[in-house]
């Protein structure tokens, strides 16, 4: 089965092929640093992480561009609130935006430009289009001429007439109302650069028109974003680099919302939600598998309940993991990861996540059933499809700490004491004093120790 994805601009799924075969080029629009990230920002970064990954595990060579937007209206005036400067404000956040995807298991870009270190490359579009007539100055700005491009509206499928005129349409004297921003003159008190068109900075728009093409070139392959930056912004994109003679992008592939209470996620519904605060009372582990587990085009509606819930189901499959790696001994350094057919095909039909997580817990419950009949080539067979399989979702074991949580020399303190209690409930039923061990047993479930007793002797785990 062939790689299909669906694309935003066609409305429709079609067979994924790579501009230049054997290599992939993706630029996803990443952070606009005003704040820290909540769950609702990082779900993009997940999401095209886990594309990433299976275009890698395909055999494309994949170079992904994720790019930070770190002038804005926002930042400035966050700033100014907090009598800081707007690049310290962009700082801190950016670092904030990298600390959740690394907790997250996000793979780093191959590049993380940021758009103030690319005005040169944002005042040559400008001038190319400026002299295609499809750009024009005006009293220090630049405005792209809506009109003269007669594709815009295709992307998001509306018509140039219905559209509402641009946030910035109070500037007189420009050609049309629609007309955008790809540079403001200066104003007082803030941030500029010096431009043929005068002292100044960016249009949001431009920025990534201009990152996209000096780190991909005129044309690649997939760009993508959050599902509410179709309009305008990719729409912007488009036609800024399209009338300025480039390709563009050949896919564009947009993942839906995380939602509270049947709303769009915001900073608004408080810091309960930021990535940093839902990770100290939720396993990142069980955060990811809660983002990757739904389709990525589907809508996602937060609670720390369904996070929790779906934190059970990967402990379903930690637990089986566990007992195989058990079970198999040495051998488990050694067992081939070798995903199931049935996965791949999953993955190939527009990165259909929910239908692969399917199949890894069919093969759990395979796997299970050879474990209890002690069958060591079905067990490790099960093992290295898991395994191949998570490594795909970025949930393979290596790359995360054990269910038991801490540091290093917390849980191995932890350790020794369980193992010193259930030593004593093993002393306990030996003797048949069956009352004793069953007290052992309810006295680590009350702290959320879960003990499971297995062909190779009791094992645990910490709930969270």
């Amino acid at each position: 089965m062939a790689l299909s994805l669906y694309d935003t601009s066609a409305r429709t799924q079609r067979e994924f092929v790579s501009i230049e075969p054997g290599k992939t080029g993706i630029y996803l629009c990443g952070a606009t640093v005003q704040a820290p990230p909540h769950v609702g920002h990082i779900r993009s970064g997940v999401a095209f992480d886990v594309l990433r990954r299976w275009l890698i595990a395909r055999g494309y060579d994949v170079t992904f561009i994720r790019n930070v937007t770190d002038i804005d209206d926002k930042i400035i005036n966050n700033g100014k609130a907090q009598a800081i400067p707007y690049w310290l404000v962009a700082m801190n956040n950016e670092r904030a935006f990298t600390d959740a995807y690394n907790v997250l298991g996000c793979l780093p870009p191959t590049y993380e430009p940021r758009a103030t270190g690319h005005i040169t490359e944002m005042v040559t579009i400008m001038q190319r289009l400026i002299e295609a007539g499809h750009a024009y100055q005006l009293n220090g700005d630049v405005y792209f001429d809506v009109k003269s491009f007669t594709k815009y509206g295709n992307l998001s499928g509306q018509k140039p007439d219905d559209m509402v005129s641009s946030a910035d349409s109070e500037a007189m004297g420009k050609r049309d109302p629609r007309d955008f921003a790809m540079w403001k003159s200066v104003k007082p008190g803030e941030p500029s650069w010096p431009t043929p068109f005068g002292d100044g900075r960016p249009g949001w728009h431009i920025e990534c028109s201009a990152m996209a093409h000096k780190y991909l070139g005129a044309n690649f392959d997939i760009h993508g974003g959050g599902l509410d930056l179709i309009f305008p912004h990719h729409e912007n994109e488009i036609a800024q680099s399209q009338a300025a003679g480039d390709g563009f992008a050949n896919y564009w592939m947009h993942n839906a919302w995380v939602t509270t209470a049947g709303e769009k996620m915001s900073k608004s519904l408080g810091n309960s939600l930021l990535v940093s605060e839902v990770v100290k009372r939720i396993r990142p582990v069980d955060l990811r598998y809660y983002l990757v587990s739904v389709h990525y085009r589907s809508m996602l509606e937060y609670s720390d309940a369904s996070v929790q819930e779906a934190g059970q189901a990967f402990r379903r499959i930690e637990g089986f993991i566990a007992r195989a790696q058990e079970f198999l001994g040495a051998q488990a350094a050694t067992v081939e990861e070798l995903r199931p057919q049935q996965f791949d095909d999953a993955m190939d039909d527009d990165l259909s996540v929910a239908q692969g997580c399917a199949v890894i817990h069919e093969t759990i419950r395979a796997g299970n059933a050879a474990l209890t009949a002690q069958n060591s080539s079905d067990v490790a067979a099960a093992y290295g499809a898991v395994l191949g399989m998570l490594d795909v979702l970025g949930l393979h074991p290596r790359d995360w700490p054990k269910s038991t949580g801490g540091d290093d020399q917390t849980t191995e303190v932890i350790d020794g004491l369980v193992h010193a209690l259930l030593e004593q409930r093993q002393d306990a039923r030996a003797r048949k004093d069956f009352e004793a061990a069953d007290a052992i047993r309810d006295g680590l479930d009350a702290m959320g120790i879960r003990i499971e007793d297995t062909p190779q002797g009791a094992r645990w785990t910490l709930e969270q």
